[in-house]
């Protein structure tokens, strides 16, 4: 039972400190955020008003691509406006509920982004090992079905870690949160009292949604590298390959960050915070920058109509 004079009951009101360590120079910092939030918002609006736009893009590959490219939207601009409000503003004060409303919401995108690269990755596989038999499975049916699915599989998975934090810690050492927004760790080391469950669940859900995606997707892929492979000709290798590699580049961006960041902040506790704190940056904002970037070029539907819709208003 912690001492009661020395702890806060239910605080209303937290603190973010940004990145601790760089307080110094967190206004810089905020430039280079602020630059590639503004380049991932124009660059996945413009993914879907192109996928919207062009009928031939209503297939299920660009339609979760459109998917992707709203979760990436939704998900740095629960992240960027407070982070930036720290860094060059020095508001750092957040309501209790409204930080646990942020890291809800935050890792809720999180679990969608990761339900739908899996989804992908199960369209490249039937694509490509049984191409007869992906347009009698993949329907507009099939694609809702898996768009709401994600959706409710990663807000219902999370919904736990608000409650568990709202009812079961009462007693806080203090208010101030060492990060730059409410992520469930950084709040759940804030407690004052026995948090071993909270953090059992934690784990919990990143292995049933973060971890059970990559392994799925990992066999899909082996799968498809099995077929490709046999395939006789050179030329449908090389087609069959060439529509996965965009897929397989954010495949590994978002998964590669998402284990670094979530292993160093669990485990390395020799690393400096700041680093922890800018890997989970990083994390955010990277996927959400890259992946329109990575799908345009990669992808020639796309980046012709990209090229059809510039070429249109710069003839205006």
């Amino acid at each position: 039972m912690p001492h009661l004079n020395s702890t806060i009951f239910r605080p209303s009101v937290l603190t973010l400190t940004g990145i601790p360590g760089l307080e110094s120079v967190q206004f810089w910092i905020g430039i280079p955020f602020c630059i590639m939030y503004i380049i991932a918002l124009l660059g996945n609006s413009l993914l879907l008003v192109v996928i919207k736009v062009e009928r031939s893009l209503h297939e299920p590959m660009y339609l979760f691509l459109a998917m992707l490219g709203a979760t990436d939207i939704s998900l740095s601009t629960s992240i960027l406006p407070k982070m930036l409000g720290i860094f060059w503003f020095h508001l750092p004060t957040i309501y209790f509920d409204a930080c646990l409303l942020q890291m809800w919401l935050i890792h809720t995108f999180q679990g969608i982004e990761s339900g739908i690269l899996f989804a992908m990755a199960m369209d490249r596989y039937v694509a490509i090992c049984y191409p007869l038999r992906h347009a009698s499975i993949f329907t507009q049916r099939l694609l809702t079905q898996i768009g709401v699915g994600v959706t409710l599989r990663a807000a219902l998975f999370v919904a736990p870690c608000l409650f568990l934090i709202k009812c079961r810690l009462k007693f806080y050492w203090t208010t101030v949160v060492s990060h730059s927004y409410c992520e469930h760790m950084a709040i759940v080391k804030l407690a004052a009292e026995d948090v071993h469950v909270n953090k059992i669940y934690g784990l919990f859900v990143a292995f049933s949604i973060l971890g059970l995606d990559i392994i799925f997707i990992t066999l899909s892929y082996i799968r498809i590298f099995i077929t490709v492979f046999k395939l006789p000709q050179k030329e449908a290798r090389l087609k069959a390959f060439n529509t996965c590699v965009a897929h397989i580049c954010v495949f590994l961006e978002f998964y590669l960050l998402a284990f670094f960041s979530f292993f160093t902040h669990r485990f390395g506790y020799h690393v400096p915070s700041y680093i922890h704190i800018l890997l989970s940056n990083l994390y955010l904002l990277v996927p959400p920058l890259l992946n329109p970037i990575v799908y345009g070029v990669k992808t020639k539907q796309i980046r012709d109509q990209v090229s059809k819709i510039l070429y249109c208003n710069y003839s205006y």
